[in-house]
C-alpha cells in the first residue's frame, strides 16, 4: 500500500519521465490478488493518469521501458483515447511522431517468428491502434500507406501475416463498423480510397496464394479476403484468377471453412447478369468438390451431432454458402438440364442440413425457405390476378394481355413443377419441426411430467411466426399435397410408429397454423378427418398423461378454426362442455363464437348462455379463484353478444348472483359492527368480489352500468374505510408496516377498486351522462383520499384512473382539472423528484395523467398561476432527463404538446420568453449525454420546432433578457444563433468554433425537412465524438417502424397469414 501512496505523490507530476518500474507495480495491483483496498486505490490512480491530459506523451516512453503487457495495453489505452478525442487537435509533429514509432514497434516484432508468436497479443493491440490513427490520418496525410504496407509484407512471411490482419482490420472499420462514428462525407471518402488503391492488395493476396507454403500466412490472406469480397470491384474477382484460386483450396481439410467464407461472399454479391456464366461455373464445380467431402447419401444431422467443432462449423458455412447463392441467382440455374440437376441436388443437401439440431443452422435456412416460398407463391398469387402482374410490369395494353398471361402462365407452372418435389420434401421439414406457439400451455418437462407452462419465449415465437407464414405459402401453392402430408403424418401417431408427445405436439401445431388458408369447404373436410383421428387416438391411447396431452391437442387445434365451430354448433357445444371438464383455460377461438351462444339453436329449448347460468354454481365449485374469474369474464363475453337489452340484463343478474349475495351480507355485517371489515378473510373475499365484477366489466363495457350502479356507493365507503386503516398502520408502524401481508391485502382492495372503476369507465361508450354519474362522487373518496395519505400509502392506479377519465371525457373535465392538480400535484411531484429510483409507478402514470391535461383540457394549464406552470415545466424537464425510457418518452411527447399548444395560444410570447432557452439547453443536454439514445426521434422534433418557432417570426418579443444583455440583435433567430453557438461551443471544447457554427447554421438551413435536419444532427453526434463505439440502432428507431407497418398491410392481403383469432372480430358472427 505504502508503494501505491508514493505511486500517487510520483504521478501528480508528469512534466518528467514517468517512473515505468513503480507504473508496473500500480498496474500489476490493479490485476492483483491483493485486498480490495489495494486494488481501489490502484484503480484510481490508473484512472486519474489516465485523465490526465499530458498523460500521452510519456506513451512511447512507457512501452519502451515496460516489459509487462498489461501496463502496455494501458499505455495503448491513454493513446486511444487521445486518438479518438483529441488527434486532429495535436501538432503536425507530434501526430507524424507517433505514427511513426507505432509502425516501427509493429514491423520490428513482427519481422522474426519468434517475436511475433510471442508477442502476438501485443502487436495484435498495436495494429487496432494502428488502424485508428489511419481513420484520421488516411488519405489525405498519408498518401502513401498502402504501397508502404504491400512494400513491407513482401519482406518476410511473418510482416506479411501481420499485413493481412491489418488490411482486414481496416476494411471491417470502413466499412461494417463505420455507422454512427464516423460523419457520412469521411466513410464516402475512405471507402473511395480503399477502392482505388485495391489493385495493390489484389495482387499481393494472389502472390501469397500461389507462391507461399505457410499455413498461418494463407489462412490470414483468405480471412483477409473474407472481409474485402463484400465491396471490392467485381472485375477483381471474376476476370482474374481469384476463384479457381479459392475452388483449389476448398477441399483441403485446413482451408476448408475460410475458403467457403470467401465463396458464400462471393455468391451473395448481386450486380445484374453480367457475371451469370461466372457463377453457374463455379456453383456446378463447388458441386461436383462437395461430393467428393460430404457425399448426399451422408446423415448430415448424424453427421453434425458427432463431429468436431471445425466439421459442424463446415455444415453451419455450408448452409450459408447455398442460401446466399440461392437468394441472389438461383434463377440462372434453372436453365439447362444438367443445371438444373445441380440446383436440385443442392436444395436435397439443404433440407438434409435443416434436419440438424442446431437453431442457428434452422434459423438460417428458415430465412431463405420463407423468401423462396413467398416468391413461388407471389408469382402465383399475380397470376390469379392477371391485372396485379400487369402494374406489376408496368403496362397498361388490354389486348397484349392475355398472349402476356399465358406465356407467363406456362412460365410460372413449369416453375412450381421443377419445385414440386423440394416443396413436398419441405412441407413434411415445416410440419416435423414446427415452433411452439405462444398458446400452447400444456409441454413436458425434462423429468417427462405434463406441467403448464405460461412463459412466452420470445425467440421460439419468432421462428413460429416465420415457419406459420412459409406453412401458409406452401399450403397456397398445393393444398392437396400440404393435407396429404399432415394426414400421413397423423395416421403415423395412430400407427404407433411415429407416437410420441414432442411429435404429435408439432404436428397440431402445424395444423393449427394454417387456418384460414384453405377454401371453407376444404378445410371443413381435413378437419373433420383430423379430429376423428385425433379422437380415435384418445380412445385407443392408454395413460392419463397421454390422454391430457391429446385432449390438450385436441382444443388447440379447434381453437385455431373458429370458422369451422360457428358453422357446426352442436360441436361447438360439445367443444365447451369438455372444456368445463378441463377448465384450465378459455380458447381465443371459443370467444369468437360468443353470438352463437346467445341464440336458441336448432334442437335446443333455450339459449346455451341461460342452460350455463342454470348451473353456474356447479360449474365453479371446484375452481381456483383466477380460473372463476376468467370463466365470468368467458360468460360476460356471451352476454354482452345478446341484443335484447332486457334479457342482457336478466343474465348479467343471474350472473351476478353469487358474488352480489356475498357483498349484501358482508355490507350488511359491516352496518352492525365496522370491525367485521378488518377481518383478514373478509377482505379476501371482498378483493375476490371485486376482482370478479372487474373481469364482467372488461367484457361488457356500457352494459355493466346496472350492475356497478348497484355496489358503486357502498364500494367507495369500503375504500375509504380500508385507505384510512392503512394510513393509521404505516403512521403507527413506520415505513416497514407497509411491507407487512395485512397491509398489503388492504391495498389490493384499494387497487382492485380503482382497477374495476378504470375498466367500467375506459370500456363504455361515451356517454357523458355516465361521467356525471361516477366522476363527482369519487373527488373526495378517491382524490381526497390520495392527498391525505402519506406517501407509500398512496395507490398509483389513481392517477391513471383520472388519466382514463380525462382521455374519456375530455374536454367536458375541464372545471375539474384544478381540483384534480390540487389533489394530485404537489404531493406527488414531492414523491418522485427526489431521485430517479423511488416510486416508479407513480412516475410513469403521473407524466401520463399530465399528458392527458395537456392534450385534452390545455386551457386549464393556462389558468394555472406562474408558479404551478413552472412546476409542470420542470416536471416535464425531469421526466425527460430520466433514463427510464418510457418516462422519458412521455415527458418528451407531453413537451411537444405543450409547445404547440402554446405556440397557437395568446400567451406564446410570455411562454416562450420564460422558457425557449431552458428547453433548448435542457434538449441538447439529452441529446448529447449517450444515456437518452431511445429518444432522439422526439428530441429532434423539439429543436426542430424551436428553429422553425424563431425563424417563422412568431415570437414578436425578444428572447433575450434586455436588463443583462447590452447588444440588441436584429431579430430572435439571430439571437438563438449566437446563444447555440455559444451553447455548444462551451459543451464540446474538442470542436472547433467553425465547426460548431456550420453545424448551427445546417440546422437552421435544414430546419424545414425533418429527415435532413435529423441527419444533421446525427453527424453532429459522430464528430462531436460523443455517440462513438456505442450501439446506436436507436438514432434509426423511426425508420424501422414504418418498414413494420408496410409489412403489417402486406400480410392482411393475404388469407391465413394473420390468424382468424388475431383478426379482431372482422369475422363476427353474421
Amino acid at each position: 500500500m505504502a508503494s501505491l501512496v508514493m505511486a500517487a505523490e510520483k504521478f501528480r507530476d508528469l512534466s518528467q519521465a514517468i517512473d515505468v518500474p513503480l507504473l508496473d507495480a500500480t498496474v500489476a495491483a490493479f490485476y492483483g490478488t491483493g485486498s480490495k483496498e489495494e486494488r481501489v486505490a490502484a484503480d484510481r490512480i490508473l484512472q486519474d493518469l489516465q485523465n490526465n491530459p499530458d498523460m500521452w506523451l510519456q506513451v512511447v516512453h512507457i512501452l519502451q521501458n515496460t516489459k509487462n503487457l498489461n501496463t502496455k495495453f494501458f499505455a495503448l489505452q491513454v493513446l486511444e483515447g487521445v486518438i479518438k478525442y483529441r488527434w486532429n487537435a495535436l501538432p503536425v509533429e507530434q501526430r507524424d511522431g507517433m505514427k511513426n514509432y507505432i509502425s516501427e514497434v509493429i514491423v520490428q516484432l513482427s519481422s522474426n517468428e519468434a517475436s511475433f508468436r510471442m508477442e502476438r497479443l501485443y502487436v495484435n493491440k498495436l495494429n487496432v491502434t494502428l488502424v485508428q490513427i489511419l481513420k484520421h490520418e488516411w488519405p489525405a496525410r498519408w498518401r502513401s500507406f498502402i504501397p508502404d504496407l504491400v512494400a513491407a509484407a513482401k519482406t518476410s512471411e511473418t510482416i506479411c501475416e501481420n499485413c493481412m490482419v491489418i488490411l482486414k482490420l481496416l476494411s471491417e472499420e470502413v466499412f461494417d463498423f463505420s455507422r454512427g462514428e464516423m460523419t457520412q462525407q469521411k466513410i464516402k471518402e475512405l471507402k473511395q480510397s480503399l477502392n482505388s488503391e485495391f489493385q495493390l492488395i489484389h495482387e499481393l493476396c494472389l502472390y501469397v496464394l500461389s507462391a507461399s507454403q505457410r499455413t498461418e500466412l494463407i489462412r490470414a490472406t483468405l480471412s483477409t479476403l473474407h472481409a474485402f469480397l463484400s465491396w471490392i470491384p467485381l472485375g477483381y474477382i471474376f476476370e482474374s484468377p481469384l476463384l479457381e484460386t479459392l475452388l483449389k483450396f476448398f477441399p483441403m481439410p485446413s482451408y476448408r471453412n475460410l475458403t467457403l467464407q470467401c465463396l458464400t461472399e462471393v455468391a451473395a454479391l448481386n450486380f445484374g447478369d453480367f457475371y451469370n456464366i461466372q457463377y453457374v461455373k463455379m456453383y456446378n464445380f463447388f458441386m461436383v468438390q462437395l461430393q467428393a467431402i460430404l457425399p448426399l447419401t451422408t446423415n448430415i444431422p448424424e453427421a453434425y451431432a458427432n463431429g468436431s467443432s471445425e466439421e459442424q462449423a463446415f455444415i453451419q458455412n455450408l448452409a450459408l454458402f447455398f442460401t446466399s447463392f440461392y437468394k441472389s441467382h438461383i434463377q440462372v440455374l434453372e436453365s439447362t438440364q444438367e443445371n438444373i440437376t445441380a440446383l436440385l441436388m443442392g436444395l436435397e443437401y439443404l433440407i438434409n442440413i435443416c434436419y440438424v439440431d442446431d437453431t442457428e443452422v434452422f434459423k438460417v435456412c428458415l430465412d431463405y425457405w420463407n423468401s423462396l416460398v413467398l416468391e413461388l407463391f407471389e408469382a402465383r398469387h399475380n397470376l390469379d390476378n392477371p391485372a396485379v402482374a400487369v402494374n406489376m410490369m408496368g403496362l397498361q395494353v388490354m389486348p397484349l394481355l392475355h398472349g402476356m398471361v399465358d406465356g407467363l402462365g406456362s412460365q410460372i407452372l413449369q416453375r412450381r413443377q421443377l419445385y414440386a418435389t423440394p416443396m413436398s420434401k419441405l412441407r413434411m421439414l415445416m410440419i416435423c419441426r414446427m415452433a411452439k406457439p405462444e398458446e400452447v400451455l400444456i409441454v413436458e418437462d425434462e423429468n417427462g411430467n405434463i406441467v403448464r407452462e405460461t412463459m412466452k419465449d420470445n425467440d421460439v415465437l419468432v421462428q413460429y411466426k416465420i415457419m406459420r407464414e412459409t406453412l401458409i405459402y406452401l399450403s397456397h401453392l398445393d393444398h392437396e399435397d400440404t393435407e396429404k402430408q399432415m394426414l400421413k403424418k397423423l395416421s403415423k401417431q395412430l400407427s404407433g410408429e411415429d407416437w410420441n408427445w414432442n411429435n404429435l405436439n408439432t404436428l397440431c401445431w402445424a395444423i393449427g397454423s394454417i387456418s384460414g388458408s384453405m377454401m371453407e369447404e376444404q378445410e371443413n373436410r381435413f378437419l373433420v378427418m383430423v379430429i376423428r383421428d385425433l379422437l380415435n387416438l384418445c380412445e385407443i391411447t392408454k395413460g392419463k398423461d397421454n390422454k391430457a396431452v391429446i385432449a390438450s391437442n385436441i382444443m388447440y387445434v379447434v381453437g385455431q378454426y373458429p370458422r369451422f365451430l360457428r358453422a357446426h354448433w352442436k360441436f361447438l357445444k360439445t367443444v365447451v362442455n369438455k372444456l368445463f371438464e378441463f377448465m384450465h383455460e378459455t380458447h381465443p377461438g371459443v370467444q369468437k363464437c360468443k353470438r352463437k351462444f346467445v341464440i336458441v339453436q336448432v334442437g335446443e329449448s333455450e339459449p346455451f348462455v341461460s342452460e350455463l347460468l342454470a348451473g353456474l354454481p356447479t360449474t365453479v365449485a371446484d375452481l381456483e379463484p383466477h380460473q372463476i374469474h376468467t370463466f365470468y369474464e368467458s360468460v360476460g363475453h356471451m352476454i354482452q353478444a345478446e341484443s335484447d337489452p332486457q334479457k342482457r340484463d336478466e343474465y348479467l343478474q343471474r350472473l351476478m348472483d353469487l358474488p352480489n349475495q356475498k357483498w349484501a351480507e358482508i355490507i350488511g355485517q359491516a352496518r352492525q359492527s365496522v370491525d367485521f371489515l378488518k377481518d383478514q378473510d373478509v377482505i379476501r373475499t371482498v378483493l375476490n368480489i371485486m376482482q370478479t365484477n372487474t373481469s364482467v366489466a372488461s367484457a361488457l363495457g356500457t352494459y355493466f352500468l346496472s350492475q356497478i350502479s348497484l355496489i358503486f356507493l357502498d364500494m367507495l365507503n369500503v375504500y375509504r374505510m380500508y385507505s384510512e386503516l392503512i394510513s393509521s398502520s404505516i403512521a403507527e408502524g413506520g415505513p416497514y408496516a407497509s411491507k407487512t401481508s395485512y397491509v398489503k391485502l388492504l391495498r389490493s382492495v384499494k387497487r382492485e377498486t380503482l382497477k374495476l372503476i378504470e375498466t367500467f369507465l375506459d370500456k363504455a361508450e361515451d356517454q357523458t351522462q355516465i361521467g356525471k354519474q361516477f366522476v363527482p362522487p369519487m373527488m373526495d373518496p378517491v382524490l381526497g383520499d390520495y392527498a391525505r395519505n402519506l406517501p407509500d400509502a398512496r395507490e398509483s392506479e389513481v392517477l391513471s384512473l383520472f388519466a382514463t377519465i380525462i382521455n374519456k371525457y375530455k374536454a367536458a373535465m375541464i372545471e375539474d382539472v384544478p381540483r384534480i392538480f390540487e389533489a394530485v400535484f404537489q404531493c406527488t411531484l414531492e414523491m418522485i423528484t427526489k431521485n430517479f429510483e423511488d416510486y416508479p409507478e407513480h412516475r410513469l402514470k403521473f407524466f401520463s395523467l399530465l399528458r392527458a391535461i395537456a392534450t385534452h383540457c390545455f386551457p386549464a394549464l393556462i389558468r394555472l398561476s406562474s408558479e404551478q406552470l413552472k412546476l409542470v415545466m420542470d416536471s416535464i424537464i425531469w421526466a425527460f432527463r430520466h433514463t427510464e425510457r418510457n418516462i422519458a418518452e412521455t415527458g418528451l411527447n407531453l413537451l411537444v404538446e405543450m409547445l404547440k399548444n402554446f405556440q397557437a395560444s395568446e400567451f406564446c410570447n410570455q411562454f416562450y420568453r420564460s422558457y425557449f432557452l431552458t428547453i433548448e439547453q435542457e434538449i441538447f443536454a439529452v441529446l448529447t449525454d449517450t444515456f437518452h439514445k431511445p429518444g432522439f426521434k422526439l428530441h429532434v422534433l423539439v429543436l426542430q420546432h424551436l428553429f422553425c418557432l424563431v425563424e417563422s417570426g412568431a415570437l414578436t418579443e425578444p428572447l433575450w433578457d434586455a436588463a443583462t444583455i447590452s447588444y440588441s440583435y436584429p431579430n430572435n433567430a439571430m439571437f438563438v444563433r449566437e446563444y447555440t453557438i455559444k451553447l455548444l461551443g462551451t459543451s464540446f471544447p474538442n470542436m472547433t468554433a467553425s465547426e460548431v457554427t456550420q453545424f448551427v447554421n445546417g440546422l437552421f438551413e435544414s430546419r424545414n425537412d425533418l429527415s435532413a435536419f435529423k441527419n444533421h444532427i446525427r453527424d453532429f453526434l459522430v464528430q462531436s465524438k460523443e455517440f462513438s463505439a456505442q450501439d446506436n440502432k436507436d438514432l434509426y428507431a423511426e425508420e424501422a417502424a414504418a418498414q413494420r407497418e408496410r409489412e403489417r398491410q402486406r400480410m392482411l392481403s393475404i388469407p391465413g397469414l394473420i390468424a382468424p383469432n388475431e383478426i379482431q372480430d372482422e369475422m363476427l358472427d353474421s
